[in-house]
Formats: C-alpha cells, structure tokens, sequence
C-alpha cells in the first residue's frame, strides 16, 4: 500500500451542530485507531448560525486529519455532500449525520463490504429508529415509490450513513435535494451492485432535527426529476419529441377525419349539419397539432441546451482548512 494512502474518508455535512461535533470527532478517531484505519474527516459546514465552524477550527489543532469546508450560506444537504466527495481521497468514502445518531462503530464493517465484498454501494438500514413519526412515514413512503420507479430494493434509502467506492462518488453529481436518491443516481451511471447493512440508530442526543414538512413534497418532485433527468439527460428529445410527434399525429389524423367526411358528404349530396370549424373536434385537433409542435420545439432546445450545461455545483465557500 502507497505511503500515506487513504484508507476511508468520511464526509459529514453539519448544520448547527456545535455540541455533537466534539463528541463525533472523538468517536470517529477512537474507531480509526482501534482498527488501524489511515483515515481522514470532512466536515462541510452548511451555512451554520451557531459556534460549529469555531469548534472545527479548533478540532482541526488537535486532529491533522480533519478538513473543514465552510459555506457562505445555506445550501442544503446534497451540496455539502457534492462538495464532500469532490474533496475526499478515500479508497472508501462514508457519509453519516453529524447529530450522533449515526454510530462510528459502523465504519469498520462498512469499509470491509466495500474492499472485500465488492460492493460499489453500502446503504445503512436503521432497523430501529428513534425518529418522530413525521419522518420515518415520509421515508417508508420514499422508500416505496424509489423501489417501484428503480427497481433498487432498499429498506431505507435515505440513512445518511453509507459507504461508497472512490470512483463512485468521483462519478455522480448530487444536487438540489438529490441526497435522498443517490443509490438511484449511481445505478443510473453504471454502479450496479448495492448492498445494504442494518446499522445501530440512536436517539437524538443535541438540537432539534433538521427534517420539515416541506421536505416531503420535495422528496416525489425530486424523485420525478430525478427518474426524468436519469433517462433522458442526454437525449431529451427522445422524451419531447416522442410526445410532440403524438400530439401531432394525433392532431392531424382528427383533421384529416373532418376533411374527408365533408368531401364524402358533399360527393354524395348529403346535408352538411356544420361546417369543419364549427365543430369542437377541429378546435381540439388544431390544439393537438400546436401542442406538439411545441413539444418537439421543446426538445430540440433541450438537446441543444444539455450541449451547455453549466456547473450546477458552485457554491460560495468561505473558509476551507
């Protein structure tokens, strides 16, 4: 093994977190030399209001191997794990909650799935939780919406406590609020074999939990975008143009109808009840014809905008140590 070679590197995004830090920091260390880990830690500070950065700065004195990435503001979870994994040097990176209701304990058994069994991913499953129910009845409902849309068979897709392959995290890009649906992303782009370990889960020993109702919405729009984005980012007219050229068809079709009944019935000298524009289905059929023109204009920007696409994943950082 290469001199000073990485071994695991944990990434913890933090938000108002000055209490536990200390107690984390500790923890993670005692794991790392009871199991002769040559590890290192990220600690990405969300844009934290309270003395949590100040805590990092002064861990960073007592322990060479933290790294501390400060945010101008608050960008949320997936940013500061984006910015985790672009930093991490691990052969094998894990992300927990800096709350302390994920345990260090873990990161032994987890580092070992990964080298010895193969695993791109290892998903924690918190068998127990100690959650309100305002949060573990989202995340079963996540859970099972993820699993019919993926086909990945997880029983809790959104544990912060994971491990991951190098070239995993150097291959995804987590943004938005895409945290929840990482093991979605990375199967998307080819890491296929994710296994799943059930992982000890504490009550909540500092602060008040980060989870609001909104979130709850924003997890099934992110999970639509997502499925969305996974299967049609490089091809999106694949998507609008299939829908245009229906839309179309199905436009000019019903027009053609209208035409050719009244040729037939003015061949025949029958009574034309109403002329082609009075009737409701030519005003439907013209509807149809310029929906999917739109849709297929709509696609070829797409295509040509996925051809540009600017960095998603800046973000204003105001101290790095």
């Amino acid at each position: 093994m290469e001199e000073n070679k990485i071994d695991v590197s944990v990434v913890v995004p933090l938000l108002n977190e000055e209490e536990s830090l200390p107690e984390l920091v500790e923890w993670i260390n005692k794991v790392f030399v009871a199991e002769n880990i040559n590890g290192d830690l990220y600690l990405i500070d969300d844009g934290s209001t309270d003395n949590s950065w100040n805590i990092i700065v002064e861990l960073k004195k007592k322990f060479e191997w933290i790294h501390g990435i400060q945010f101008q503001r608050n960008y949320g979870k997936s940013a500061a794990l984006q910015v985790g994994f672009q930093a991490a040097e691990g052969e094998v990176v894990i992300t927990m909650d800096a709350d302390l209701q994920d345990s260090p304990d873990e990161i032994p058994e987890l580092r070992r799935m990964i080298l010895e069994e193969n695993y791109d991913i290892v998903s924690g499953w918190k068998e127990k939780r100690y959650d309100p129910l305002s949060k573990t009845i989202p995340t079963k409902i996540y859970n099972a919406a993820t699993t019919a849309l993926s086909g990945i068979k997880l029983h809790d897709m959104n544990c912060g406590l994971k491990a991951y392959r190098k070239n995993v995290v150097k291959a995804i890009e987590v943004y938005g609020e895409m945290h929840r649906y990482i093991p979605v992303i990375a199967k998307w782009n080819g890491f296929a074999k994710i296994g799943e370990k059930p992982v000890q889960h504490r009550a909540r020993k500092y602060g008040t939990t980060k989870f609001g109702l909104e979130r709850f919405i924003n997890g099934f729009l992110d999970l639509m975008s997502i499925t969305f984005v996974s299967r049609f980012k490089k091809a999106p007219m694949h998507f609008f143009g299939l829908l245009g050229t229906l839309s179309f068809m199905s436009g000019t079709l019903a027009a053609l109808w209208l035409l050719c009944e009244k040729v037939y019935l003015s061949i025949n000298r029958l009574p034309i009840k109403r002329e082609v524009v009075e009737q409701p289905l030519f005003y439907l059929a013209l509807t149809a014809v310029i929906i999917g023109c739109q849709m297929f204009m709509t696609g070829f920007i797409a295509e040509m905008v996925s051809l540009n696409q600017p960095n998603r994943n800046d973000y204003g950082i105001k101290g790095r140590i």
